[in-house]
């Protein structure tokens, strides 16, 4: 994350936790018409096995979150807010994260070019220390966290049921219809400054 999302997180994270969920991490994307604050949230781990994310928690860290920004007031200006789920290609923001995932695939988009490059795939091996080391091509990558700008799980299509078919047979007509339920939980609603234009509502995610 950003220094600025960071910051941001570190305000909302006790908000969150107050209402049952967890923040995995914060996006804060600025941009000419107003930024947008993209919140991830998940399940407590001692529900994980038992329930997921949805549009009810989406909602209630939404209306909260809103309230505790308006009397913080971290970000100047207009801009969007979005509460999500993190969906089977979930973003990871912190070692522990890339721990947890161990074995599976991850996009990277590093800070500093490394080995002449800037952007990554592979299997996230083990950590050590500081580093995520990744498989690339068949040889151990070691990253350090803090030169990581994003990373995000690369979904096993096939695992999940979901890998595609030739058009027209009857599994791919199948695989499509599973496909819904892999999206994350809907985003909240846009969030804007008093007394300025609205902010575009959120993409549905």
């Amino acid at each position: 994350m950003s220094e600025k999302a960071n910051d941001i997180a570190n305000l909302l994270a006790p908000t969150v936790q107050s209402l049952g969920v967890e923040l995995l991490g914060i996006e804060y994307l600025p941009a000419p018409g107003g930024a947008t604050l993209r919140l991830y949230i998940d399940v407590q781990e001692a529900e994980r096995d038992t329930r997921h994310v949805n549009i009810e928690d989406c909602e209630a860290v939404s209306r909260e979150v809103s309230a505790q920004l308006d009397v913080e007031d971290p970000i100047s200006g207009n801009y969007t807010l979005e509460v999500s789920s993190p969906g089977v290609d979930r973003p990871l923001f912190r070692l522990e994260h890339y721990a947890r995932f161990v074995g599976e695939s991850a996009k990277v988009v590093m800070k500093l070019p490394q080995d002449g490059r800037r952007r990554l795939q592979g299997t996230i091996s083990r950590i050590e220390g500081d580093r995520i080391v990744f498989i690339v091509d068949g040889a151990e990558l070691p990253v350090a966290f803090d030169n990581i700008d994003k990373a995000r799980l690369v979904p096993d299509w096939a695992a999940l049921g979901l890998a595609p078919e030739k058009p027209g047979s009857g599994a791919g007509r199948k695989a499509g219809a599973k496909a819904g339920g892999a999206k994350r939980a809907p985003a909240g609603k846009a969030k804007k400054k008093p007394n300025q234009p609205a902010a575009r509502k959120p993409r549905a995610e």
